[in-house]
């Protein structure tokens, strides 16, 4: 079996952040969109995997993004609810 892929989300305060550390750790193309559905697109799309995704201090995040936390946490369930080889994993 191969390793996944990980990325470590931690100290995020906006979804700039996510999209920042997501982009770098994962090799998103240049003209990554920088929003919610063009996210969705990358981890469901084209993306090598298997992928595993942590967010540490995912709780201390929410109030920082208000309900961007809830859609975040949607488009990440949601990607990783179409493709078997993408895990996230919150803490």
């Amino acid at each position: 079996m191969t390793e996944p892929r990980q990325a470590t989300l931690a100290q995020i305060r906006s979804l700039d952040d996510v999209y920042d550390q997501l982009a770098r750790q994962l090799d998103f193309p240049a003209d990554f969109g920088r929003n919610l559905e063009a996210l969705h697109d990358q981890l469901t799309g084209s993306l090598p995997g298997p992928v595993r995704i942590v967010w540490r201090g995912c709780l201390q995040s929410a109030p920082l993004l208000g309900p961007q936390f809830d859609e975040l946490l949607g488009t990440l369930n949601d990607a990783s609810g179409e493709r078997a080889d993408l895990e996230i994993v919150l803490g």
